[in-house]
Parts: structure tokens; C-alpha cells; sequence
């Protein structure tokens, strides 16, 4: 067989993006919500915009049809007879039924990007990569885009038409959404759904929980625990804003003050802070999507999750030292961040898409990837009362508390992941095919039906069991 051509291999990765750009999109909606928030305290003040508004805003998330609806439709918030509250409702719906899109997208565009990276155009030593950068590194820089569009949204706008701003940063998440259909319009199903899909066969639940069912626990623990560090730590971005500011609440000003003791004021909103905070994840997720191809998911993890827990005992230990260091803390901040995308970011979503066979992958990815979702709400619901409690006795010791439950998680999790989560290797996801089919059939399943019909060699009757006699009639 000859070696595919630059085309091909173009056309196979081009397939890949097809799949997980759709991630774009989910990263985007969840991203920008944060700074809208923002700009809803500044307009309707934190009086109208309580926390438990701004909790369930964040925590609340065909599929890429529902995000492109939802995303323009929250743009579009209103109350009746211009109701504040009605208005924060109808966000939060809105939000809500965005939520089960990406939701939906992420096991449909997460497991068709696996299964492309086993084409026949994809080198087999960058298969891991492929797949890094079309999902995690996508999330991670519509992380980015949704911090710049709300600043540039606000530029534009000015600081009088903040309603134009966010609502003009919400709708702008339809676009992205939208243009998943133009990538999928003409796409056919991968060769390895082809062969190994049960969608015409009843799958033995049974024997798949027996054989994966250990497995699926300790990805979706790890997942759980990933999104309980991940996401509350973005709330952390307003303790670098407020110490850069100087406590300063106009939201289009920064105040520097340079050698000589003068104080400037430059036109540079919050958000740009949030951008460069949210660019740290980007040297993890691009660094980590070569560094997984040599080492593998299994211990790309566990070396992120360790860096990562190393970092939060820094923090832990030296944060009153360092808050009054702020460019120092907002590098090991960011490198603590970057770290958790080197490792669990970038493999979670291989691990769970690879340790299973076809016929039960979207299942297998869905059922972790859920589990994360409730490990962020958690995590959003709990760190308020941490810092709390770790303040009981000395307020400043209270944002610590967060990092030293971090920094103890990542470490269970690396060990979770060590004992209970299998390597994979390249081609790993054909080979899991073949031992799943013998598996079948060793406990007396009849594996011939398993296929799509349209696939199956020619001399094979494409007629479904107990149909022959009305096929016949006709």
C-alpha cells in the first residue's frame, strides 16, 4: 500500500477539526459567561446581581444546533416590561438549554475526533496530538477569544453601552456554533464506527460494565476532580484584577504607578488581565499535545497532576508573600493553571475516548464527561465556604485553603490514575475493537450483526431479522 500524500494527510487531519472544533464553540459559551457577569454587576450593581445569580449563571451549561439557538437567544434576554430579574431568568434558562448542546457535543465531537486520528492518513506517532489540538487546545482558546471579544465589545461600545456590549458578546457565540454544520455537512462515518457499531444489535450492558466498568470509575473520578480544581479557580482571576487595580471599580481604567510615584490611568479593562490569565493554558495544552505522543495519556497526566499539586503547595505556603508580589503571583498562578491542562486537561479526553471499545464509546465518554460537569458545579458551590472556613481564624489564610484541597486532590488523582487507568498506545482503539468482539463471543454473543448494514460485504443479506418476508412481497 502506498504511502497517502500530502493531501490526504491534509484531508485526514482536516476531518479531526471537523469533529472537535465543535468544542470551539463549548469553550467560548462557557468562557464568556464570567465576563458578562462582569459587566451585569456594573450595570444592574451587585445588589440586583447577587451571588446566587452569579453562581447558577456559571454553573449552569441536534447539539451544535442548541448552542448556535441558545447562544443567540441569550443575547436576546429580556423580562417583561424590562424586568431586571425576568431579565437574569431568562439568561439563566437560556443558559441552561445551552448547556445540555454542549453537553451533547462533547462525547458526539470528542469521540468522532478519536476515531478519526486511526485513519490511514494519520501518522501514527502524532495520532494523540491530532486530537489534543482539535478539542482541549480549542477550548482553551475560545478561553482566550471570549476574554478579547468582551474587551473589544466594550472598546467599541464605550463605557455607556455596556447592554450593547454583553449582549453582542453572547450572540457573537452563535457564529462558531453555526459553522460546525458547514465542517460536517459532507463527513461519513469513521471506518472504525463502520466495522465495530452495534446500532442494529441490542449491546449486553451487562458484560460491558463487568469488562470496563472499573475503568470508567477511575477516568470519571478523575474527571470529577479535574473539573472541581479547574473551574472554581477561574473566580481567583478578580484576586489579581482587584490587587492591579487597586482596588480601582472603573472597569475601563487601570491605574499603574510608575518610579517616580505618579499615578496613570490607561484605558485597559479587567478583561485584559483575564486574557493574559487565561493565556497560560495555552503553553500547557500546545506543549502537552507533543509531549502525550512519546509518553502517553497515562503518565502525561500523572506528570501534570503532580507539577500541578507542587505549584498549589507554593501558592498554599507563600500566598500572603506573594500577593504583595503580583506579577509573581499571577506566574505561578498561571503555571499552576498550565500544568492541569498539560496533563488532565489534554488526557482526560483521550483517556476516555480510547479505553473503550466502538460500540459503547460515546456511552463510555458521556457518562465521564457528565461526572466532570457535577465535579465543576460542586467544586463552584464549595470553594466560597472553603475560603471561609480557612478565614475563620485569619482572613488572609482564607484563599489558601482552596490550593491546599487542590494540590491534595490532584495528588489522589495522579494515584488513581496510576493503579486504575490503562496506557494507551497508537492504533489502541482498533485493537480494543478486536479484544471486545472476542469477548463477545466467548460468552455467546453473536457478533455478526455488529456493522453498519451499508458497510457490510456485498454477499451478506443488508435485510433485517424477521423483514424477509415483506422485502420478498414487495
Amino acid at each position: 500500500m502506498s504511502a497517502p500524500t500530502r493531501r490526504e494527510r491534509l484531508k485526514g487531519v482536516s476531518l479531526i477539526f471537523a469533529c472537535g472544533t465543535a468544542l470551539f464553540s463549548d469553550g467560548y459559551g462557557n468562557g464568556v459567561i464570567g465576563n458578562v457577569n462582569t459587566l451585569l454587576k456594573r450595570i444592574y450593581g451587585t445588589d440586583v446581581v447577587t451571588p446566587s445569580y452569579s453562581t447558577t449563571l456559571n454553573s449552569v451549561m441536534t447539539a451544535a444546533g442548541i448552542v448556535a439557538f441558545f447562544a443567540a437567544l441569550s443575547a436576546a434576554s429580556s423580562g417583561a416590561h424590562h424586568n431586571v430579574h425576568g431579565l437574569l431568568a431568562m439568561l439563566i434558562t437560556c443558559r441552561f438549554f445551552l448547556g445540555i448542546g454542549i453537553g451533547a457535543e462533547y462525547p458526539c465531537g470528542s469521540v468522532s475526533a478519536s476515531e478519526q486520528t486511526e485513519g490511514k492518513t494519520i501518522a501514527k506517532n502524532a495520532q494523540h496530538r491530532w486530537f489534543v489540538l482539535a478539542t482541549n487546545t480549542m477550548i482553551d482558546f475560545a478561553f482566550v477569544v471570549s476574554a478579547f471579544v468582551t474587551l473589544l465589545m466594550v472598546w467599541i461600545c464605550g463605557p455607556n453601552h455596556l447592554r450593547a456590549a454583553w449582549r453582542l458578546s453572547l450572540g457573537l457565540g452563535f457564529f462558531p456554533a453555526a459553522a460546525v454544520f458547514a465542517w460536517r455537512w459532507t463527513m461519513v462515518e469513521p471506518e472504525l464506527y463502520a466495522k465495530s457499531s452495534m446500532k442494529d444489535v441490542r449491546i449486553p450492558y451487562w458484560l460491558v460494565l463487568r469488562k470496563y466498568g472499573l475503568r470508567l470509575a477511575a477516568i470519571s473520578f478523575t474527571w470529577f476532580v479535574y473539573d472541581f480544581i479547574t473551574y472554581p479557580f477561574g473566580l481567583y482571576s478578580s484576586t489579581i484584577v482587584n490587587a492591579v487595580t487597586g482596588g480601582n471599580d472603573a472597569l475601563t481604567t487601570v491605574r499603574l504607578v510608575c518610579r517616580y510615584q505618579a499615578s496613570i490611568l490607561l484605558p485597559a479593562p479587567p478583561f485584559c488581565l483575564q486574557i493574559s490569565i487565561s493565556l497560560f493554558y495555552m503553553p500547557g495544552t500546545i506543549i502537552g499535545a507533543f509531549v502525550i505522543d512519546y509518553i502517553g495519556p497515562k503518565w502525561t497526566m500523572i506528570t501534570g497532576l503532580l507539577l500541578q499539586a507542587l505549584f498549589g503547595f507554593i501558592m498554599s505556603g507563600l500566598y500572603t508573600h506573594l500577593t504583595g508580589h503580583i506579577a509573581g503571583f499571577a506566574v505561578i498562578y498561571g503555571i499552576f493553571l498550565s500544568f492541569g491542562e498539560l496533563g488532565p486537561g489534554n488526557s482526560l479526553g483521550l483517556l476516555a475516548s480510547k479505553s473503550s471499545p466502538t460500540a459503547v464509546r460515546g456511552q463510555f465518554y458521556g457518562i465521564a464527561a457528565a461526572i466532570g460537569k457535577v465535579g465543576a458545579f460542586v467544586g463552584t458551590e464549595v470553594f466560597p465556604s472553603i475560603v471561609l472556613d480557612f478565614g475563620k481564624t485569619n482572613p488572609a489564610r482564607g484563599n489558601t485553603g482552596p490550593f491546599w484541597i487542590a494540590s491534595g486532590l490532584a495528588i489522589l488523582s495522579a494515584l488513581v490514575t496510576l493503579f486504575f487507568i490503562a496506557p494507551l498506545s497508537h492504533d489502541g482503539m482498533a485493537r480494543e475493537d478486536v479484544i471486545f468482539r472476542e469477548c463477545l463471543e466467548q460468552h455467546g454473543f453473536d457478533t455478526s450483526g455488529m456493522g453498519l448494514i451499508e458497510t457490510k460485504d456485498p454477499g451478506t443479506s443488508s435485510i433485517p431479522e424477521g423483514h424477509e418476508e415483506k422485502e420478498t412481497a414487495a
